[in-house]
């Protein structure tokens, strides 16, 4: 049966249901280390639509399943009308926020804003992703896309949290979404809020309101939930979970496709060199990262982008080689004096950078220190802002950025690794540039035979191997903890869905 074929309409009308209404329960407060950065974050706008996506507001046209698999959401159905054309059949019944119906027109007038610059809508990195030289409506309930060019990716492009269903904006309704909840308020860097959509055609929402609040780090996210200040945490320090559901607190743990990996600097100092950056990927111990950073509570050794039982990893083994390391820098023309390596008559020296958004960062660099001391690779760790570290590594003043990202935000393999390691990508401060990686990436968007395109992207996970592109670290299990009495939630592989109108929580 083919990808497309699947989308028939008892599938359809099985994630379409009409559930039972629930009793409205309480508020549900929950932290994070990221908020908003607007009092009206648009949901186009830079990464807003995660925010928006998690919280209940925005609904996308498709979504991922808790098996990564692609289904219809505010859409009923997609077909492929030709290499280049995408028709999109809406839901019938579907409202905006402000009671007014969702229309094919008001859903081509949200998504093409997406890619017009000037605009409060405008994101540079969507727009690449959905490749768009037209969006327009066929009648009222049908959507019509036309690519620039052949993009296998492109249903699954269609769940990215961004490319939100949006109604016209008003005074009452700055977010005029689709979802179980109705944006009110947000305090840039401190609060997201929404109330319950009475109205909501899947059924009244479980909750009254969602408040997401936003803690420095983990660290002061536990405290807060300790102190009974918030009902859940997102991304709970994973050296504290264990202890934590001991005092009563649910524990909810599950591998997600989110991988930390260090960007290297590909354009300048000893990382140019990719004998070099081989070199540091082979010094790593990523076990005893695990083991040390993680406390056993769900970290994967990495050996390639996409972590196993996700559909897309190639079989690279995760490999500690010390020695091996030690004869790639003697390759590489460095020479050992005194137990410490030197290149071209200096100390061989590599400027590690990352973030305090996550536990499991600081540690990390500081242990792959420890490891690059241990085979004679002197190493300085600095932990800042996020957008400081990547600044660092783009203007060349750092060598390595360690980094925790979702590798498959969308259930496709493309779109990531475009954004972090094509020539152009936009996320690609690391100037890494491949023109055999950059052609085996155009062809794995343009191909639409499924195993053809898993052959590609083995290939692009050995050529990122190989060429130490990047450097994965590990695979990941989030691990979120909340108050006794929260149901309907559990932790999804993309990280992108956190609120449905069935999550409740007692009072």
């Amino acid at each position: 049966m083919s990808f497309f074929a699947r989308f028939t309409t008892a599938a359809v009308a099985a994630v379409g249901s009409v559930l039972p209404a629930v009793a409205l329960s309480a508020s549900l407060t929950i932290a994070t280390t990221w908020g908003p950065g607007e009092e009206v974050p648009d949901p186009r706008a830079g990464y807003n639509g995660w925010m928006s996506n998690q919280s209940g507001v925005t609904e996308t046209l498709m979504g991922i399943d808790y098996d990564l698999n692609l289904y219809p959401r505010v859409a009923k159905g997609i077909e492929q009308a030709s290499p280049t054309t995408w028709r999109v059949n809406l839901r019938d019944g579907v409202q905006f926020h402000d009671g007014t119906p969702v229309t094919a027109q008001a859903v081509a007038d949200a998504i093409t804003a997406i890619s017009i610059e000037d605009t409060p809508g405008h994101n540079a990195r969507i727009s690449a992703l959905l490749d768009l030289a037209s969006v327009s409506a066929d009648g009222d309930a049908v959507v019509v896309f036309e690519t620039n060019s052949p993009n296998a990716a492109f249903p699954w492009t269609l769940s990215e949290p961004g490319i939100a269903v949006l109604g016209p904006a008003s005074d009452a309704f700055p977010i005029n979404a689709t979802g179980p909840y109705v944006f009110k308020e947000a305090v840039p860097k401190q609060l997201y809020r929404a109330e319950a959509n009475a109205d909501y055609r899947q059924g009244a929402p479980g909750l009254s309101e969602v408040r997401i609040v936003v803690a420095g780090d983990p660290a002061s996210a536990a405290l807060a939930f300790e102190a009974g200040e918030v009902d859940m945490v997102i991304n709970y320090p994973e050296t504290d979970f264990e202890r934590i559901q001991t005092d009563g607190a649910q524990g909810f743990a599950s591998p997600t496709a989110r991988l930390y990996f260090y960007t290297v600097n590909a354009a300048s100092g000893p990382l140019a060199n990719p004998l070099i950056r081989r070199a540091v990927s082979l010094a790593i111990d990523r076990q005893g990262i695990v083991d040390a950073a993680l406390s056993g509570v769900g970290g994967v050794p990495a050996g390639t982008v996409f972590p196993d039982g996700k559909g897309w990893a190639a079989d690279i083994p995760a490999v500690y080689d010390p020695a091996q390391a030690e004869a790639l820098l003697a390759e590489a023309g460095a020479v050992k004096e005194g137990g410490s390596w030197m290149l071209d008559g200096e100390p061989l020296e590599i400027d590690i950078v990352t973030y305090s958004g996550r536990a499991a960062l600081p540690p990390t660099a500081e242990i792959t220190q420890a490891y690059l001391q241990a085979i004679g690779v002197t190493s300085t760790v600095k932990v800042g802002e996020y957008g400081a570290s990547n600044d660092a590594i783009a203007d060349g003043s750092a060598d390595l950025f360690l980094q925790a990202w979702v590798t498959t935000p969308q259930g496709d393999p493309g779109a990531v690794l475009e954004a972090l390691l094509k020539s152009d990508g936009g996320s690609n401060a690391g100037q890494y540039a491949n023109p055999e990686l950059d052609q085996l990436l155009a062809d794995g968007r343009s191909n639409f035979n499924h195993d053809a395109r898993k052959a590609i992207f083995d290939k692009v996970q050995m050529i990122i191997a190989e060429d130490a592109a990047m450097i994965p670290v590990f695979h990941v299990s989030q691990t979120n903890v909340a108050r006794a009495g929260l149901s309907g939630y559990a932790v999804h592989p993309t990280e992108t869905y956190w609120v449905t109108h069935e999550t409740t929580l007692a009072e």
